[in-house]
């Protein structure tokens, strides 16, 4: 075909099919061209112009030989060579892709490895933030078991993940959770009176107490409000890093999911558009092992998340998620690649819940005791950190009792006075998403308040009406 449409007969030829097929040439319009004058007349006219563009085009699709003489064809995407076999592409690599860590499960730092360097002041925060987010953690959890509070999901296990992303992105960097990331909030400022206000859901929640306790939000640090539907907020998040690119910013979007969120479609189209539309953002899968109850092993049978990035044609990494040099120091570098490159870029963290799914769950029904133990103690995160931190005389015993001692009490303080705060107004059920109610809203809060007035006993006394 290619050497057929090389030859201008041939191209001569091809034009007059098109014309044919394109029922372009009839006698009326050849009689109305010869009126026109001589000048347009002699011009090319746009369908010949066309089917001799399509004709010059069409001659340089076709087979070639590489500097290699081996046989490839031109092809959407660029040059694919033939080859004479029968061959299957492997389902998966012979080895598993390797993962990246800095310090090993003791803490100590691993000879040769390359991590971005940390300061003293940085390296600090990072451990105490890791260990308030223990504690808050715990203490919710117990609030919640003592019917204070409605439901709570701890991130036990996952520390590293929240606050070494957190301490390796700018304030100016958007963040779209999924619902185990409130280290992040932390990091940027967020108190530990408004995680509480939020988990209450009392007047100064700014929520106004219509999400879920754990379902965080903030517009003044670029954290958007968490959405209980799994991998909702993968797309989302490409259209808003799509939206960076567009207004030339210094910034990128950090989006987060776990295992069970790559089954989702969503996972699917937001790497694809991510990757077509060359959005900067940053795909972190906290592969903890578990979806709820739902193993790894009956989700997928590749190789974890990260292989599924190269088929996207997104640049990868695994990393132990455990390991909170090794995070920061590569979100650090996919930041950079996502920003200067403009492209997006997937981590799959490596990682174990050692808390149940949340509150609303019994993980000892699907997983022994033993593991969780195991995880628990050989592979914790805050005492690897700790280790590496006290190496370099930056921690001490003393440090450490101050720190717990003094975030406990502020802890239970916050919890006391979120608690003992009023609730939002009822009227906020029903506003904030028209700005003039239509007849149906205005009927149904009509509805609500005669119900409570009819039946008072069956609603909460500390709601104002």
């Amino acid at each position: 075909m290619a050497h057929f449409l090389k030859s201008s007969s041939s191209k001569s030829a091809l034009l007059n099919i098109l014309k044919h097929n394109l029922a372009l040439v009839t006698p009326a319009r050849r009689h109305l061209r010869q009126s026109l004058p001589p000048s347009i007349r002699a011009s090319q006219n746009p369908i010949s112009r066309l089917c001799n563009t399509m004709a010059e085009k069409l001659s340089s699709i076709g087979f070639h030989e590489d500097a290699n003489n081996q046989e490839v064809m031109d092809f959407p995407g660029g040059k694919v060579a033939f080859t004479h076999e029968i061959h299957f592409i492997s389902e998966s690599s012979q080895e598993r892709v390797p993962c990246y860590r800095v310090l090993d499960d003791n803490g100590q730092q691993i000879t040769n490895s390359h991590f971005v360097q940390v300061s003293e002041e940085v390296a600090v925060k990072m451990y105490s933030d890791m260990v308030t987010l223990q504690i808050m953690d715990n203490i919710f959890y117990e609030a919640q078991r003592q019917g204070r509070l409605s439901f709570y999901a701890t991130t036990i296990g996952e520390e590293a993940i929240n606050i070494a992303s957190a301490a390796a992105l700018t304030p100016e960097d958007v963040i779209f959770p999924q619902y185990r990331e409130p280290g992040l909030l932390l990091w940027r400022g967020f108190t530990l009176q408004e995680f509480a206000n939020q988990c209450f859901g009392n007047k100064s929640d700014y929520g106004k107490g219509r999400q879920m306790p754990v379902h965080y939000g903030s517009n003044k640090l670029n954290y958007f409000t968490v959405s209980a539907t799994i991998a909702t907020q993968l797309p989302n998040a490409v259209g808003a890093a799509y939206s960076l690119k567009m207004d030339k910013k210094d910034a990128c979007v950090v989006t987060f999911f776990g295992d069970g969120g790559s089954s989702e479609g969503d996972f699917h189209g937001a790497l694809n558009l991510a990757a077509v539309m060359e959005a900067p953002v940053l795909f972190i899968c906290r592969n903890n092992g578990w979806a709820i109850s739902t193993p790894t092993s009956d989700q997928f049978r590749s190789d974890g998340v990260v292989v599924k990035g190269r088929a996207y044609g997104i640049r990868s990494i695994r990393v132990d998620g455990n390991d909170a040099l090794a995070m920061y120091s590569a979100v650090h570098a996919a930041r950079e690649m996502a920003i200067t490159e403009q492209r997006p870029i997937l981590i799959e963290a490596l990682t174990y819940r050692v808390g149940h799914h949340s509150t609303s769950d019994d993980s000892t029904r699907y997983r022994s005791a033993d593991e969780i133990e195991w995880w628990s103690k050989a592979r914790n995160p805050l005492s690897r950190f700790r280790t590496w931190i006290e190496s370099n005389g930056w921690w001490s015993d003393e440090a450490e009792s101050d720190l717990r001692s003094r975030i406990k009490k502020e802890m239970l303080e916050a919890l006391r006075v979120a608690e003992k705060s009023k609730k939002p107004n009822l009227k906020n059920m029903f506003s904030d998403v028209y700005d003039v109610p239509p007849p149906n809203l205005k009927e149904q809060e009509l509805v609500v308040r005669q119900t409570i007035k009819s039946h008072p006993q069956d609603y909460p006394s500390d709601v104002p009406f």
